[in-house]
């Protein structure tokens, strides 16, 4: 057991990223913020499932080429297989939950010139 405050974690790229509050040994659990007009390159995972939950803000996320904008209050699952990207194209940062599970040390395929 351990216990710990956001706070006590920096996102990945200084103001915004994941934030990772638990990585492993059985999922990875990350408080993850996006700017507006700021992405990440569309992947997808062999193994691991992947759950958004919006606390803050309005953001896009694509999955198998269906855009599905998503705002406070809402939730995604993303199956393993499935190609999906993330993007703010709104006024003000989001702020959500990223949950992955089972967790595995490499799983991420990055997905080149993918079709939105």
């Amino acid at each position: 057991m351990f216990t710990l405050n956001e706070n006590e974690r920096e996102y990945r790229f200084g103001e915004s990223g994941p934030k990772y509050l638990m990585k492993g040994p059985r999922m990875n659990f990350a408080v993850v913020r996006f700017l507006p007009g700021e992405d990440f390159q569309a992947h997808y995972h062999n193994v691991m499932e992947e759950n958004f939950f919006i606390l803050e803000g309005k953001v896009d996320i694509v999955v198998d080429g269906k855009k599905n904008t998503l705002s406070v209050g809402d939730f995604i699952h993303i199956e393993p297989g499935e190609v999906h990207y993330v993007k703010n194209a709104y006024d003000a940062p989001v702020k959500m939950v990223s949950a992955l599970a089972p967790f595995q040390e490499v799983d991420k395929v990055s997905v080149e010139n993918p079709v939105y």
